[in-house]
């Protein structure tokens, strides 16, 4: 997995690149504590570029929801491939998390 972290106006976008599974969820958590160190308005995860996610890639994310919304930051998950927007569909976390088509979308919220 890779990982870009992009500062804009409003938000903090990271945008991890490939597989999110356990021999990288621990890098991944990482990072989406750092993003969030800066207590930023948005932070949105692009998962345009993930093409599969394993049960730690979830469990990463909600870790990161509980903090940002203990610090009053919006998390706003984007471009969720099928395979992964699967995954959060049969945990019914797609209706916990808010989801956004794309990354420009994901800026309007």
């Amino acid at each position: 997995m890779e990982l870009k972290v992009e500062k804009l106006d409003n938000a903090v976008v990271v945008s991890p690149t490939g597989d999110i599974d356990l021999s990288c969820s621990r890098d991944f958590q990482q990072w989406l504590k750092k993003s969030l160190e800066s207590r930023p308005p948005r932070l949105i995860v692009d998962l345009a570029n993930v093409p599969y996610m394993d049960s730690s890639g979830v469990a990463t994310l909600v870790e990161a929801m509980q903090i940002a919304r203990r610090q009053s930051t919006k998390l706003v998950l984007s471009g969720l491939q099928p395979k992964v927007r699967s995954i959060f569909e049969i945990a019914r976390l797609d209706r916990v998390f808010t989801l956004a088509a794309d990354l420009n979308q994901a800026q309007a919220i």
